[in-house]
């Protein structure tokens, strides 16, 4: 970055890219800053009535989705659609008898008093469910990957720009404060020009790991198996296959469907990429040998072409399943100048500085003047700024479903509709391609097409 860049980079950030906060000249040449800047959400929501919501898939993430929905002020829950029906009885326990439920989606979908549907199903039934209720006049909340397939991807995109309603993805980091700041950062040349970003999720316990509890009841009574197999070959009841679906590859997506698909979401949003060109993947089951077909560590690597939007750069992604670290996600992009992290409610930056030892007066004490003129510039640790959350923000995914409901009142656009979800989505899934076929994956993010 030249001397009229950073320059102008101290002056956008200035002028009010943090709001009020006053920033100090993080890119100088001999000092270093450790500096907590407070970003900020402002609230653009004034209650009419109520936006009446239906839940299809009331398991673990449906009910996380339901319970921050509701907290938009003016949603109201009204019906609960579920396979299983323990969750249904759960679902009138904690939001009352009069929810209406059902184990069959398409009772949802006739009701003229619902408004949106959050589709938070395994995997495999995504995209139908989408399209249909899409079709139906509903605005859409569908949990990430938006599907199981990335020849699905075209369905859901034709049935939104068809039927003219809100559909949204539920990467819910991608509507987060360290999202929109790691986005101005980067256009503001923080970290001079991108050419590599990582990122990395990791867990350490068995409901992380999609060993999640089989309740005691489960049986062909309580759950409706049939439907749940949806397309797939008919095979006998099983428990496990139901309750822990992500472990298999005919009804979830694997790690990288899971998680992978989170990282791509912010990074497309933070670059204003359509995604990668060439997509090479390796992993293997290292420790949870419980029958699953999916690998509990995978590492990706993905290569991005220049574009009018971004210059060429590199990606790596990695999810280990059996971390003894710690639990830990993080994305990290890297410039010729610096490198950012990039969290959801927090964004580190870091600048690079090389300076000259005569700069350095404990050098000059030390050695005197006469030899210090020769010796080497050092490079000093990265100057640090942070950037954290204002106190009290409410999180990424009350902004996601605030985006969401916004868009439904106002008739406006969502940053996560069909198109980035689909481009979101694709490298996710060629990652698992990838590594079930032992092959490097070609990808048109433009034209949304497999290369040969």
């Amino acid at each position: 970055m030249s001397r009229s860049s950073r320059r102008t980079f101290i002056r956008k950030m200035s002028a009010g890219a943090i709001g009020s906060v006053i920033i100090p000249e993080i890119i100088r040449s001999s000092e270093s800053y450790h500096e907590n800047m407070y970003m900020q959400r402002a609230n653009p929501f004034s209650a009419n009535d109520n936006i009446q919501i239906a839940v299809i898939g009331a398991g673990g993430m449906g009910t996380a989705d339901v319970n921050t929905a509701i907290t938009v002020p003016g949603v109201k829950l009204i019906a609960a659609c579920d396979l299983y029906d323990g969750r249904l009885t759960a679902v009138k326990k904690q939001y009352g008898s009069d929810i209406f439920t059902t184990r069959d989606y398409r009772e949802i979908l006739e009701r003229k008093d619902i408004d949106a549907v959050i589709v938070a199903t395994p995997d495999h039934w995504h995209k139908d469910i989408s399209v249909a209720a899409m079709n139906s006049g509903k605005a859409v909340y569908c949990e990430k990957p938006m599907t199981h397939d990335v020849s699905e991807g075209s369905a859901v995109v034709d049935a939104q720009n068809r039927n003219k309603v809100v559909f949204q993805v539920g990467s819910q980091g991608l509507s987060s404060l360290g999202n929109e700041k790691a986005k101005e950062l980067l256009a503001a040349g923080a970290i001079g020009q991108l050419n590599y970003a990582e990122g990395f999720w990791a867990r350490n316990s068995p409901e992380g790991a999609w060993q999640y509890t089989i309740p005691a009841d489960a049986s062909t009574s309580t759950v409706d198996w049939k439907m749940f197999l949806h397309q797939n070959q008919e095979i006998p009841f099983d428990a496990k296959r139901f309750f822990r679906w992500r472990c298999y590859k005919d009804y979830g997506t694997g790690v990288s469907g899971d998680l992978f698909v989170h990282l791509f979401s912010s990074l497309h949003f933070i670059t204003n990429s359509k995604g990668p060109q060439k997509i090479m993947a390796m992993g293997g089951l290292r420790y949870w040998k419980d029958g699953r077909e999916v690998p509990d560590i995978l590492m990706g690597m993905f290569d991005y072409a220049e574009t009018k939007e971004h210059p060429a750069f590199n990606l790596s992604l990695r999810v280990n399943f059996i971390d003894g670290t710690a639990d830990s996600t993080y994305l990290r992009l890297v410039g010729s100048e610096g490198s950012m992290n990039v969290e959801w409610d927090k964004v580190t930056l870091f600048k690079n500085k090389a300076y000259a030892a005569n700069d350095d007066p404990l050098m000059t004490t030390k050695l005197g003047k006469d030899k210090v003129e020769g010796e080497r510039k050092k490079i000093l640790p990265p100057a640090k700024t942070i950037f954290t959350a204002e106190e009290g923000y409410k999180g990424a995914h009350f902004d996601h479903f605030t985006n969401f409901f916004t868009a439904i009142r106002n008739k406006s656009n969502v940053v996560e509709d069909a198109l980035f979800g689909y481009r979101a989505a694709a490298p996710a899934l060629l990652c698992n391609d990838s590594y079930f076929t032992d092959k490097a994956v070609k990808w048109d993010p433009v034209n949304m097409k497999v290369g040969s």
